[in-house]
C-alpha cells in the first residue's frame, strides 16, 4: 500500500474545511439559527447552514428533510405509488423478514447464546446451523433489496496492482495472500448499507443495544453476532465495546471460519458525497481491512438517510419504482508496521485512499454537527448541548 499512498499525492482527495465552532456559549447559544420573523433572513441562515453542514444536505426532489414542495407530476406519481407499490412491497418485505426469522429460530433451537458482556448472539454456532443461517441470510437480504427496488447492483473490484508490486518487493506477497481481512470498513450512507453487506459477506456489526429487543430483527441481529452498545452512555461502556470489537477483528483475521466485522468508521450517515473523519475502532487490532465504497445514484429520491425521519424515508423509498446502488471493492489494505503502531495514522490513510478512489469529499464534521443541523432544521430556538461535544 505504500506505493499506492504515494500515488495519492499526485491525486489529492477533496477536503472540506469546517467552519470553526465558537467556544463562547454565554450569549451566542441563545440565538436561533432560523429566525421566523424574516423569510429572507431565514433563507440566508439556511444557506449558511447548508454550506457548513454540506455532508448532510439533501439535494433530491423532495428537498430538505423530505418536506419540500413537490411538482404536480411528482405528487401524482407519489399518490399512485402509495396505493399500489407501497402495500405490495411492505407485504413482500415483511414476508421475507418472517421467513428468515423462522429459519434463525429453527437453527438456534436448543442452543445457548453467547453471553458475554457486550454480546448476546449465535455467531459461535458451526456446522449445518451456521451454514443455513449464512446462506439463507445472504439470499434473503438480496431478495429484500430486490423487493425495495434495487433490481440490479453494479459492483466493481479494483485491481491490487500497486499492493502486489509492493508486496513482491518486500517478499511478503505469498504471506499476504493467505491473510484474511479482519474487518470490512465502509462509508455510511443509509440503513440499506447493512442489507447489502449482509447479502455480500454476512458480517457482524456494531448495533444499539435496543436492536436486540426488536421483534424479529432482534434474533436476526444475534445470529449475525452483533456487538451491542449503549450509544448515549458516557460511562466506561465504550472501552468495553472497543475491546470486544478489537478481539473480534483479530479473531476474524486469524480464524477463517469466524465472521468479519462490518464497521462504519464515520460513526453516522452522510448524503453519500462526503467522507467524514474515521474513528479508530476498526484499526486498533492492526489487522488488514477490506475497504468498500457505496454510492446510491438517484434522479428523484435519494436513498441516503441524512436529514429525514426514518418513517418518511422508508415510505418515499418504497414508493420509488427503481433504486440504484453502485459498490466499489478496494483491495485488501495491509497496514505497515508504522500503521499498526499508530491506529490513527492507519485510519487516516485508509480514509484518504477511499476518498480518492471513490471521488468523495473529505469533511471533518461529525455526529455532533449533524445534531446541530437537525436541531436547526426542526426550528429549535436553542442549540443542543452537543454544540461543544467532540466525537471520540
Amino acid at each position: 500500500m505504500e506505493s499506492e499512498l504515494k500515488d495519492l499525492n499526485s491525486k489529492p482527495a477533496k477536503i472540506q474545511q469546517p467552519d470553526p465552532t465558537h467556544d463562547d456559549t454565554s450569549s451566542k447559544d441563545d440565538r436561533p439559527l432560523l429566525k421566523p420573523d424574516s423569510s429572507s433572513t431565514a433563507a440566508a441562515n439556511i444557506y449558511e447552514l447548508e454550506k457548513k453542514f454540506a455532508a448532510y444536505v439533501r439535494n433530491d426532489v423532495y428537498g430538505t428533510m423530505g418536506r419540500g414542495e413537490l411538482p404536480l407530476k411528482e405528487k401524482i406519481m407519489l399518490g399512485i405509488s402509495l396505493v399500489t407499490l407501497l402495500p405490495l412491497r411492505i407485504v413482500f418485505g415483511m414476508s421475507l423478514l418472517v421467513v428468515y426469522y423462522m429459519i434463525c429460530r429453527i437453527c438456534t433451537m436448543f442452543c445457548a447464546p453467547n453471553q458475554e458482556e457486550e454480546e448476546e448472539g449465535y455467531a459461535h454456532l458451526g456446522g449445518w446451523r451456521r451454514a443455513v443461517i449464512v446462506r439463507s441470510g445472504r439470499f434473503l437480504s438480496r431478495s429484500l433489496l430486490f423487493v425495495v427496488g434495487f433490481y440490479w447492483i453494479t459492483e466493481t473490484h479494483k485491481d491490487s496492482a500497486n499492493t502486489k508490486e509492493n508486496s513482491k518487493t518486500e517478499g511478503t506477497h505469498q504471506l499476504e495472500e493467505q491473510e484474511k481481512p479482519g474487518a470490512i470498513v465502509s462509508n455510511h450512507v443509509s440503513y440499506l448499507d447493512i442489507l447489502y453487506h449482509m447479502s455480500s459477506s454476512f458480517p457482524s456489526f456494531v448495533a444499539k443495544r435496543s436492536v436486540a429487543k426488536i421483534p424479529l430483527v432482534g434474533l436476526i441481529s444475534k445470529c449475525l453476532g452483533c456487538v451491542y452498545v449503549q450509544r448515549e452512555s458516557k460511562s466506561s461502556d465504550f472501552k468495553g465495546v472497543a475491546g470486544v470489537v478489537t478481539d473480534r477483528v483479530r479473531e476474524a483475521h486469524r480464524n477463517g471460519s469466524a465472521p468479519m466485522m462490518l464497521l462504519f468508521p464515520e460513526g453516522t450517515t452522510t448524503n453519500g458525497d462526503y467522507l467524514l473523519s474515521f474513528k479508530t475502532g476498526a484499526f486498533l487490532a492492526g489487522a488488514p481491512v477490506m475497504p468498500v465504497i457505496l454510492r446510491y445514484p438517484y434522479q428523484r429520491f435519494s436513498p441516503a438517510w441524512d436529514s429525514i425521519t426514518g418513517v418518511r424515508h422508508v415510505v418515499f423509498l418504497l414508493c420509488q419504482f427503481a433504486n440504484h446502488m453502485e459498490v466499489m471493492h478496494l483491495p485488501t489494505y495491509y497496514p505497515s508496521q508504522q500503521e499498526k503502531d499508530d491506529p490513527k495514522l492507519y485510519a487516516n490513510n485508509v480514509r484518504r485512499l477511499m476518498a480518492t478512489e471513490g471521488n468523495l469529499i473529505m469533511s471533518d464534521i461529525g455526529l455532533a454537527e449533524k445534531r446541530i443541523y437537525h436541531a436547526a432544521l426542526n426550528g429549535n430556538n436553542r442549540l443542543p448541548s452537543v454544540l461543544h461535544q467532540k466525537d471520540d
